[in-house]
């Protein structure tokens, strides 16, 4: 693991000049694109039916996840079973400014009602007030706690609050923590995934750490755009029109 001081260095570097942006990827076509979505629902008033009806609606597209706050894990996890499709759970979110202690408990009871993938908001108070271990070692206890229990830990860094610079720290943070993507957004900030956003994430991380893109993203085109710029992943509540408009296409 990079210490802090190699970490500064490289987003110095960075800073003022990215990689190169890594190959792209083969954008998916027609029903292909199911399988790059999180079939999403966090709004604070969803109630049992929705989840439910997201659900069957995963199973029946073959959507990559479905995405649900904590509380509607353990029926997600049973109308999911034997589905082909991953269950993710989000923590401290979405403002991200709970202890690092409580992020682990959440992330240990989220998995164990069933989810294996958790998208975690990062401290951004502490990202911008430049406590930059405290901002590591919470995404480290997270995704230590969620890769020894088989899961898959998605990072929130929430774009639009951050500077270019803290942006560079917060991909390279997540990298260095061994999380295994960098997330735009938590779709309730002061906006969503961006391409210019995207990019940059895709450059500072390379090929080998996913990018999700998430909030605003309702139509096939956007999710295109997203996947064009770098994107492996998009969370999306829009995920059958999505689909839809996809198979339009591709007609």
């Amino acid at each position: 693991m990079q210490s802090l001081q190699e970490v500064l260095l490289l987003a110095d570097s960075y800073e003022r000049e990215l990689p190169a942006l890594p190959p792209p990827l083969t954008r998916p076509g027609g029903a292909e694109i199911a399988a790059w979505i999180d079939h999403t629902l966090l709004k604070p008033k969803a109630t049992a039916v929705q989840v439910k009806n997201l659900c069957e609606e995963a199973r029946r597209y073959h959507f990559a996840a479905v995405c649900v706050n904590p509380v509607y894990v353990p029926l997600a996890r049973g109308l999911l079973k034997d589905a082909g499709v991953s269950l993710c759970a989000v923590i401290a979110f979405p403002l991200g400014a709970i202890l690092p202690e409580d992020k682990v408990y959440e992330t240990r009871r989220v998995i164990g009602y069933g989810a294996n993938e958790v998208d975690m908001v990062i401290n951004i108070g502490a990202l911008k007030g430049e406590s930059y271990g405290l901002v590591l070692n919470d995404i480290l206890f997270v995704t230590q706690e969620a890769h020894e229990r088989g899961a898959r830990v998605k990072v929130i860094i929430e774009t639009a609050l951050l500077t270019r610079r803290e942006k560079i720290l917060a991909c390279l943070l997540t990298q260095t923590a061994g999380a295994d993507f960098v997330k735009t957004s938590t779709g309730f900030g002061s906006g969503g995934a961006t391409m210019e956003d995207v990019d940059l994430i895709r450059r500072v991380v390379g090929p080998g750490t996913g990018v999700k893109a998430a909030g605003g993203i309702r139509t096939c085109q956007d999710a295109l755009a997203m996947i064009s710029a770098g994107a492996n992943r998009i969370g999306s509540s829009a995920g059958v029109s999505i689909l839809n408009e996809s198979l339009r296409a591709s007609q």
